[in-house]
């Protein structure tokens, strides 16, 4: 079979050797004699599988013992609602940032159970870069300042993090593990798995844990962050199989040198891809250049048409998942930890012969 290349967003590439490893121990895990699919999640067997998924995301991003990391089901979407509802107290408000359609959804979400104080709003400026700090109006009693760190859809990529002294809620789904954080600088982060973290399915939550207490008694036990905290990740059956998988990227990460190693490849790909975006009037990436993600590359053509065209002329050599989101249009490549640098070469190489045959 000839190469193919993934570029899609989600669910996304993920390592070959992963992909490998998963396939030999599919029929049977660790001499169980089962699958990891069909052993219980209370046997001490899945608990070393979830103790050391959990441990290995620790080490990778260095996350201090102040802050807990949960596998929970619901996708990032769900932590849209599950935040709000644990962390801001009756009567209080909390601080969003509009730079998105992931933002945009985490602040409607938000007022549906209290007050929302849209700090900044990158609406009107067709969502095209973050917010400088001194742009933000934020509240002195807000309960914390949400954030989406990387936004999917909009290639928009937060640089550095706002002072305050509320906690800095981030979703991060689309950039965990693509490059170094300070986690401490932050109350909670959730991210959806299936970009650089494993299949679709389950999220994942690292939240300080003195912040867990502050859920109200009329939050549901089940979406209260203590009770999963208290349980281990284990309160309800969880995605055994998507834990299994985060166990095996954060060693894959780990052998290639760590979240600093990724994180200069990553910047690498970017700017390889950036530079044949830039190179031409033929290409036009609508976000600011200082607020560009490294891990979803945007852009867009002279007319639907030929976005059309390159979209179809592409998968023809094998480099599929370039449309751009149904809301956005345009084009988009993600180019997430799992996609190899050849990966972005071919695609410039295409690119430059698209221009070349349609320019």
């Amino acid at each position: 079979m000839a190469s193919v290349f993934n570029f899609n967003a989600g669910p996304a590439a993920m390592p070959r050797a992963v992909l490998e490893k998963a396939q030999i121990e599919l029929m049977e895990n660790a001499g169980t004699g089962m699958s990891v699919m069909e052993m219980s999640h209370r046997s001490k067997e899945f608990r070393e599988i979830i103790d050391n998924a959990a441990s290995g995301v620790r080490r990778l991003l260095r996350v201090p013992e102040t802050h807990a990391i949960l596998f929970l089901q619901g996708g990032a979407s769900l932590q849209f609602a599950m935040v709000p509802m644990n962390l801001r107290r009756p009567g209080k408000s909390a601080d969003y940032v509009d730079t998105g359609v992931w933002a945009s959804k985490a602040i409607r979400e938000a007022q549906i159970t209290g007050r929302v104080n849209v700090a900044w709003s990158g609406q009107e400026d067709g969502y095209s870069r973050a917010p400088k700090p001194s742009e933000l109006s934020l509240r002195s009693d807000a309960e914390y300042l949400h954030i989406c760190s990387n936004e999917t859809i909009g290639g928009v990529q937060w640089t550095g993090l706002p002072e305050t002294e509320a906690p800095i809620v981030a979703d991060m789904s689309s950039e965990i593990l693509s490059r170094v954080i300070d986690v401490s600088r932050f109350g909670l982060i959730y991210a959806g798995t299936q970009k650089n973290l494993g299949p679709s399915g389950l999220a994942i939550v690292i939240i300080r844990k003195d912040l867990a207490e502050r859920a109200p008694k009329d939050v549901p036990i089940i979406l209260r962050y203590s009770t999963h905290i208290a349980d281990g990740s284990l309160y309800n059956t969880p995605n055994t199989w998507g834990v299994y998988m985060v166990r095996l990227i954060c060693d894959w990460t780990e052998a290639q040198g760590g979240v600093r190693t990724i994180q200069e490849l990553n910047e690498k790909k970017a700017a390889a891809l950036y530079a044949a975006l830039d190179s031409s009037s033929f290409w036009l990436c609508p976000v600011e250049k200082e607020s560009r993600s490294t891990m979803n590359v945007v852009w867009r053509l002279s007319s639907e048409a030929l976005e059309d065209r390159f979209v179809t002329d592409a998968e023809k050599e094998g480099l599929f998942g370039l449309r751009g989101h149904r809301i956005s249009g345009g084009i988009r490549a993600s180019i997430y930890n799992a996609v190899p640098p050849e990966a972005v070469d071919t695609l410039v190489s295409f690119m430059k012969e698209f221009e070349r045959r349609n320019g």
